[in-house]
């Protein structure tokens, strides 16, 4: 399944129908008077948030949805049928921006939540309406109020409590498959992943949705390597676990290289709670990973974690201080269900769109 978080399409509700002039003609029926039925009223363009779906893929190929308008009113005081609504469904976690993109129009964050974006015009009146004690044969009508219609942007957010940041092959997707059931794509080289991933974390009889997004690199703000285009995916995390590689740069410039991207970012990334994880200690003495730690704290760290996504070491006490952030529920009561069908990477596909 190939990966889209932003999209542009165009959506128009239904106008309403015209009223009818129409006047009652029946034998031995003098004077029958105008007997022309209302229009009906167009569809409405509803947005609504469903399981099942965490990419806008679908809107890559059709960009153009039009609501149906209201059906025509007719003789015999017959009233136009009304326009079912437009519904198109949306991944939990997508904005509707305006086409200037600034202005949120609605953010679906729970499943089942619907919003209507544009109202179908109301039918038109017919010429019965007009009748009255002094315009006996009136032959006038409303046309129908016409449709709304407008570009919009939509923009994916996964939903999920924990993100994982850090400088490409930090070690994230080890991590993620570790101790999730995601299956994200290992190489031993920068930028395996190319797109979000998603995973379940089970821990102490707990639950929790963890978000691997690519990874940071200096001058990511500016458009540096993938950018900072998929950050928009950790801004409803709870708190932040940082993965800075024992075996790569130094970890003090690691640290502060990923950080200056958040800053940089906004949308209070900077602000969120981070947990810093030593990876790969594994691969180093233990002499080695505390220097390293003592580094890290000595720049800002609060605490740092000695891990080992390969091996697992250290990984129970960092997420016990994960679940500390979390209110005491399981994701699956919310939203586990939107991991079902986790983005697969293996796909083609481009940072562009």
């Amino acid at each position: 399944m190939h990966f889209l978080d932003q999209a542009k399409i165009y959506i128009k509700s239904g106008a309403g129908g015209p009223g009818a002039v129409s006047f009652r003609r029946e034998k031995y029926v003098e004077y029958g008077g105008p007997d022309g039925g209302n229009g009906g009223k167009g569809g409405d363009v509803v947005f609504e948030a469903v399981q099942g779906l965490n990419t806008l893929i679908d809107f890559r190929y059709t960009q153009h949805f039009k609501a149906q308008r209201g059906g025509h009113g007719m003789g015999k005081d017959r009233t136009g049928a009304s326009a079912p609504d437009l519904v198109i469904q949306v991944p939990v976690g997508t904005q509707i921006l305006s086409e200037d993109k600034e202005e949120i129009l609605a953010d679906f964050t729970e499943v089942g939540q619907r919003v209507t974006l544009l109202e179908g015009g109301m039918g038109g009146r017919g010429n019965a309406s007009y009748k009255t004690s002094t315009n006996r044969a009136p032959r006038q009508h409303q046309p129908g109020i016409p449709a709304e219609e407008m570009w919009v942007w939509l923009r994916l957010k996964l939903l999920a409590d924990v993100g994982l940041v850090g400088l490409p092959n930090a070690g994230k997707s080890t991590f993620i498959n570790q101790v999730s059931n995601a299956q994200a794509k290992v190489g031993a080289y920068a930028f395996t992943t190319l797109v979000p991933k998603l995973g379940v974390v089970r821990h102490r009889g707990r639950e929790f949705v963890l978000a691997d997004i690519p990874g940071l690199i200096a001058g990511a703000a500016e458009g540096a390597g993938i950018g900072d285009r998929f950050l928009g995916h950790i801004e409803r995390c709870r708190v932040l676990i940082h993965l800075i590689d024992i075996s790569g740069t130094d970890p003090a410039e690691a640290l502060a290289i990923v950080e200056d991207e958040l800053e940089a970012y906004g949308e209070g990334l900077a602000e969120k709670p981070r947990l810093i994880a030593l990876n790969k200690v594994d691969l180093a003495d233990a002499e080695l990973a505390e220097g390293f730690a003592k580094e890290l704290r000595a720049a800002g760290a609060d605490a740092v974690y000695p891990i080992s996504g390969a091996t697992g070491e250290g990984i129970e006490a960092l997420l016990d201080a994960a679940l500390s952030y979390l209110p005491d529920r399981t994701a699956t009561e919310t939203r586990g269900s939107e991991v079902e069908d986790a983005p697969d990477e293996s796909d083609e596909w481009s940072p562009l769109g």
